[in-house]
């Protein structure tokens, strides 16, 4: 702890000549306006026939910082799961169904960046708290604009269209060895700003075999070169190790939660197994915008990555090294012809990786005898074009259309003669139509959309080692309509949103005997769904409060098999597993005149299915978090935070990320119980100018 301290201070010293920044949506809680958003290339108040979430720093600030976890789950539509610390799952409408581990399914970016590799996996736990300033979530597939995929997209956003230089540092200590560490560093001007930031996160985990230790170091630049061009460059490095434990029956995680996956059927235990993994990540990119006039643009993104991941688990021992490259590239076109705006875009991305995999057996955490070795080159592009065309404000008309294209190779390097497979993906049209009309400040929309989606290399190359060229893209129509509302002088906000998703060629995992993972398609899926939001606040005068904001989601996933037959097993009308049918999330935060103020945070999910046959759930649980801190303004300019959090108050024993369809019952992987935490936060930043 005391390094970390000693970090702390020198990062406080270097107040008088640096800085650091994060965008933060609304430069406070209560801050209730409408928010700008870059999806579907809109850059301006959402107007693209849909809701678009944005998870911002102030939502996401509730906890110990350590994971985007409960700020996520407080979406409605999504879950993010943690079978581990370290190990994240992003569900958005149901798109975990086919992620035993990892974000798939789900297309991630960063700046402008694409962080989903061409084989369809994002590490998404390469990035710290202070990567971002704001999270843009798109539920449903959006193939329009960012190919292949059903599941969702995130964009994520480190700067804002302001800029003022300034620092951060804080430090945060808490249950089971938990330390973690945060600065950035911003400095420049408007037209020539850059971003320095560090993170370390440890922690000795809630169960046994579950370390974990991460260094995050990002290093952003912006420089406008004239009034047409400006170039933003972008570094991300991340060090990461943490351990696995490893599932649980039924039976283990109720006698003890905390323990790891003993030794059973013939394979060690966790520990035995030293199961862990060592991950580094690497991305670096730059994204040049060039105005050819007022009227007409164009963005320009290249980029290369390289991954490195070893994983000794029960079963055996994987290494993979995992380069890539890609570009994106959009043209924009806005025009106004008396009251009616009209925005074409067109555009493409191509994504190219040369990965290679290899398996040997686990002896005491190192690799023996080599299984397998493998060769993978996966390439994938997108062509794109929407239109966007909105009549006195009143209507808006979105049309869009992408086509996608994926061809994977595998070549076998550990037999002999060499054995190589190839499988090449393409689809017709991805179209989205959307349709808004706005009524005073409220607006109704409807949109139908098609999405697309092939095989991940996690899922053509499964655990089992068996190459699963057999396997089908999954493609399906979305059906959505909403409004989006305000009452009582914009106090009062509601969202909600109804759709209905029937997805044919569903990639779902199954496990075998010794608990690998493999893959099959299972028919089709309907998945009907509700999400409504509401937010509300008021400001207090001549009283101690300064003011109070409450925001609450709720969740309604109908997700059922439409079609599917396993053997002579027919599961069709089952509920998906992994999804839970209702989810209500709901946050309430007060502000007092003294500086003091209190955050709580209630989350309740529905039980689970862990199985096709519905034969086996876990329970529903409710989780309740609260935190209180203190901000103090030493100075003009300088700012503290002190608080202290519990996380988990109601101490529910619970799993957070089950493996389903787990061979012998293993289906639990237990969170953390009742647990503290407290922190230091400071805060300096250049006065403006007047």
């Amino acid at each position: 702890m005391k390094k970390y301290i000693f970090y702390l201070l020198i990062v406080l010293s270097l107040q008088k000549n640096a800085a650091a920044q994060e965008k933060i949506v609304g430069d406070s809680t209560l801050s209730m306006n409408e928010i700008v958003v870059t999806a579907f290339e809109q850059n301006r108040i959402i107007n693209s026939g849909t809701i678009v979430k944005v998870l911002s720093n102030n939502n996401a600030d509730r906890f110990n910082k350590t994971s985007l976890v409960n700020g996520f789950n407080a979406i409605a539509g999504v879950r993010m799961e943690e079978r581990s610390p370290g190990s994240y799952r992003i569900n958005i409408r149901g798109s975990s169904l086919r992620s035993p581990f990892g974000v798939r399914n789900v297309k991630v970016y960063w700046n402008g960046i694409p962080v989903t590799d061409a084989g369809g996996n994002t590490y998404f736990n390469q990035f710290a708290f202070n990567n971002f300033s704001s999270i843009e979530i798109i539920k449903g597939p959006a193939g329009s604009m960012y190919g292949a995929g059903t599941g969702g997209v995130l964009l994520m956003n480190s700067f804002d269209n302001s800029f003022t230089p300034s620092l951060k540092a804080e430090y945060i200590f808490g249950s089971y060895g938990l330390q973690n560490f945060l600065s950035s560093i911003s400095f420049g001007e408007k037209n020539s700003h850059s971003l320095i930031s560090y993170a370390h996160n440890e922690s000795d985990g809630y169960r046994n075999n579950a370390k974990s230790k991460r260094d995050n170091a990002n290093f952003i630049s912006q420089f406008k070169i004239s009034d047409k061009q400006q170039l933003t460059a972008s570094i991300l490095y991340n060090n990461l190790f943490y351990e696995t434990p490893g599932g649980l029956t039924k039976a283990e995680f109720t006698a003890n939660p905390k323990q790891a996956r003993p030794a059973a059927g013939g394979f060690p235990s966790a520990a035995t197994a030293k199961a862990a993994i060592y991950q580094k990540n690497f991305t670096a990119g730059i994204n040049h915008q060039y105005n050819f006039n007022d009227n007409f643009k164009n963005t320009l993104i290249l980029y290369g990555a390289f991954a490195q991941i070893k994983n000794p688990t029960f079963r055996n021992y994987e290494r993979r090294n995992e380069p890539g490259f890609g570009g994106r590239t959009s043209f924009i076109y806005d025009k106004k012809i008396n009251e009616t705006k009209i925005q074409l875009v067109a555009g493409g991305e191509l994504q190219e990786g040369f990965f290679n995999t290899q398996v040997s057996k686990n002896k005491n955490g190192n690799p023996d005898t080599l299984q397998t070795n493998d060769d993978i080159r996966y390439s994938t592009y997108t062509i794109f074009a929407q239109a966007d065309i909105s009549i006195k404000e009143n209507w808006i008309i979105t049309a869009g259309a992408s086509i996608n294209k994926s061809k994977v190779d595998f070549t076998r390097l550990n037999n002999y003669p060499v054995v190589q497979q190839s499988r090449t993906y393409k689809n017709q049209l991805s179209p989205r139509l959307a349709l808004q009309k706005k009524i005073n400040n409220n607006a109704v929309f409807v949109s139908i959309s098609k999405g697309f989606s092939p095989p991940t290399i996690s899922e053509l190359l499964p655990s089992t080692g068996a190459i699963s060229t057999f396997l089908e893209a999954e493609e399906g129509i979305n059906y959505e309509g909403g409004g989006k509302f305000s009452f009582f002088k914009n106090k009062l906000r509601v969202e909600a949103t109804g759709f209905y998703f029937k997805l044919n060629n569903a990639l779902v995992t199954r496990k075998d005997s010794s608990n690998a993972d493999y893959f099959v398609n299972a028919g089709n899926t309907q998945q009907k769904g509700i999400e409504i939001s509401a937010d509300y606040s008021i400001a207090f005068k001549n009283t101690f409060l300064n003011y109070l904001v409450l925001k609450s989601s709720y969740t309604l996933s109908n997700f059922k098999y439409g079609d599917f037959k396993k053997g002579t097993i027919n599961f069709s009308g089952k509920y998906l597993p992994s999804v839970p049918k209702n989810i209500i999330a709901v946050l309430a935060d007060v502000q007092f005149k003294k500086g003091i103020y209190f955050n709580s945070t209630w989350y309740y999910a529905d039980k689970i299915f862990l199985d096709d046959a519905n034969a086996v759930s876990a329970d529903a649980y409710h989780l309740l978090g609260c935190r209180v801190g203190w901000k103090v303004n030493l100075k003009t300019n300088n700012k503290l935070n002190f608080y202290f959090g519990v996380d988990n108050l109601l101490n529910e024993t619970y799993s957070l990320g089950n493996d389903i369809n787990a061979a012998g019952g293993r289906y639990y992987n237990a969170a953390p119980a009742k647990n503290y935490y407290a922190g230091i936060a400071f805060e300096w930043s250049k006065s403006k100018n007047p």
